[in-house]
């Protein structure tokens, strides 16, 4: 693994958390935590974006990627709902985390809770080249669930 530099800017409501951390030496993700003022209620169904408190500055040619934690889904059924969120390098707004409650009891959250992962990635851009045909391939154009769910 390689370190990214990453600028953060911890915002009013996030004075008193964390920055986002790896739990773990081998984490690919960083832990984010709630910004709440006050415990928010996720009812079933319901989805809120969650604010973490932290804006940042990206270095060119990256991005970060809101990912579920899994304890969360595998426990109570909350993940996140875009998932993987993807946050540009041109981005300097607040961190937030659309969390939805795929369970069936409400979901707290609380100041502090770890809710969501962030994975720094770097970006590949595409260079677009239109062309009257595709190259021939196993699969050809079939779609969804053309290739089966068995081994």
């Amino acid at each position: 693994m390689s370190a990214v530099a990453v600028a953060v800017q911890r915002l009013p409501h996030g004075v008193g958390l964390a920055l986002p951390a790896y739990a773990t030496a081998d984490a690919a993700g960083a832990d984010l935590l709630a910004a709440v003022e006050q415990p928010v209620t996720l009812a079933p169904g319901a989805y809120q974006i969650i604010p973490t408190g932290i804006a940042m500055a990206l270095p060119q040619g990256f991005e970060a990627q809101v990912r579920p934690r899994s304890g969360l889904a595998a426990k109570h059924g909350v993940t996140v709902l875009n998932s993987p969120g993807t946050i540009d390098a041109d981005y300097r707004g607040e961190v937030g985390v659309i969390l939805i409650n795929h369970g069936s009891d409400d979901f707290v959250i609380d100041r502090g809770m770890r809710i969501a992962q962030l994975v720094i990635a770097p970006v590949n851009v595409a260079q677009w080249r239109e062309t009257s045909s595709l190259d021939d391939s196993h699969r050809g154009s079939g779609g969804f669930g053309s290739t089966g769910t068995r081994g």
